[in-house]
């Protein structure tokens, strides 16, 4: 094993040694080399006081010098420089109160979260690995440093970051953690919602978003996403549907493209469907004015979240409109999406075939084939540049006030140009809608 480091880290490696400080790269970007995966963050730890690294170097930055990191400047490029420590109590499940200092490598990578992860490297002298992460990478097994209990009891965020993990690279989670993971997930509580809507995105984006079923199947979804876990014990006796509210949820994730704003609205589409369901007469299962519930739902779930305006914004719309029924024609499309918004109607369209996917395969084959044929259509309109919103139009507001209309009167006659051309693109001329405008009036 011969690693290549960077230039920068090599040259903080070697400027610690010079000055009789052991130093290596550790954590996440040694096991990433591991999985032939390229580093996007080099941290290193040394057995130099936070003092010493300040002093090494001519541009740092006390990022956490009360627990030994500095941040070292190499030219606009900052890397994480942490002395060796042991960890004093965690008394709030996140963070310890207090550190110490220590010269013994060992003794630092006994507190990190996983055996993958407790691995340091060093361009002379190797690996030192003395938890077997290399042997759990080539098991494919995410697994503790030490008892999980005592891990996860001093961060509970840790419990979430292994589904991270697993979600990420297609290991399996160590037994031991999952029964752990079962024992303190009410630990969750205490942490923040930004901290946990972290883990749950990186979650989300991975190759295996529907790893989720694990955050469920050991009690942790309970805490951070309680009015997802309940769809997992929602029945749908319909003959769409072959799988509860959570499993199909799930499905639909599967097959949705990597954005986080579809792939969350796939996930919270249905969340309002228990607090909809009846039940006829038939003994068929019915969940009429859930989209409106799931979108409250879902919006109080990412203000908790903390996400950004942007995305709340995306999400609530697809969640709000991801059964919007519209007939496989060009009038109706350009009304949809007009509706909608030009660009977000590709994502409804991806929600809505990740909905039938996520259904009961022996009834979605017209659906799927009517939702490529809109597909289609849309990609015409597009190309035509029909008209889909007022900017669209070729009057504005300035036309309509030459011809004396003020105030609400100009929102009222472009939203009744914008209904013309929806019906008729070519009429989407000044002269044609300022004339029927005046006629209608």
């Amino acid at each position: 094993m011969n690693w290549k480091l960077p230039q920068d880290v090599l040259y903080i490696i070697n400027t610690l040694n010079q000055k009789g400080y052991k130093a290596y790269a550790v954590g996440g970007c040694v096991r990433d080399m591991f999985l032939k995966k390229t580093p996007q963050d080099w941290d290193i730890t040394t057995s130099a006081p936070p003092e010493a690294i300040i002093d090494s170097f001519p541009k740092t930055i006390p990022t956490g010098i009360k627990h030994g990191t500095v941040t070292v400047l190499c030219g606009k490029t900052p890397y994480e420089v942490t002395t060796f420590r042991v960890d004093g109590a965690y008394e709030d499940h996140r963070k310890p109160e207090t550190v110490t200092f220590t010269e013994d490598i060992r003794e630092d990578l006994s507190r990190r979260d996983f055996t993958m992860n407790a691995m340091a490297y060093h361009p002379e002298t190797g690996l030192r690995d003395p938890f077997g992460g290399r042997e759990d990478i080539e098991r494919k097994l995410i697994r503790c440093v030490g008892d999980p209990l005592v891990r996860f009891d001093e961060d509970a965020l840790r419990m979430l970051r292994a589904v991270r993990f697993s979600a990420q690279t297609g290991f399996s989670i160590d037994e031991d953690i999952l029964a752990a993971m079962k024992t303190l997930a009410p630990l969750l509580s205490a942490i923040s919602g930004e901290r946990v809507r972290d883990e749950l995105v990186k979650t989300l984006l991975s190759d295996r978003p529907a790893k989720v079923r694990v955050l469920h199947e050991t009690g942790l979804l309970a805490v951070i996403l309680p009015e997802l876990d309940r769809c997992f014990y929602t029945h749908q006796n319909h003959p769409y549907h072959i799988l509860n509210v959570g499993d199909h949820s799930l499905r639909v994730l599967e097959n949705t493209p990597k954005s986080l704003s579809l792939r969350l609205a796939a996930l919270l589409h249905d969340i309002g469907k228990p607090d909809m369901k009846t039940t006829d007469e038939a003994g068929i299962d019915h969940f009429k004015g859930h989209g409106s519930v799931s979108t409250k739902l879902a919006e109080e779930i990412i203000a908790r979240l903390r996400l950004d305006n942007k995305t709340k914004d995306a999400v609530l719309l697809l969640v709000r409109e991801h059964d919007r029924q519209f007939a496989v024609t060009k009038k109706s499309i350009r009304r949809a999406a007009s509706i909608v918004g030009k660009d977000m109607f590709f994502d409804l369209l991806s929600l809505q075939v990740a909905d039938a996917l996520g259904q009961n395969p022996t009834m979605v084959t017209e659906r799927l084939a009517r939702l490529e044929a809109a597909k289609a259509l849309y990609n015409e309109i597009l190309a035509d540049e029909d008209a889909l919103s007022v900017s669209d139009l070729a009057i504005g507001g300035r036309d309509l006030l030459e011809l004396g209309y003020c105030g609400k009167e100009i929102g009222a006659a472009l939203s009744k140009a914008l209904e013309l051309v929806l019906d008729d693109p070519s009429a989407n001329q000044k002269e044609i809608l300022l004339k029927k405008i005046q006629n209608t009036d």
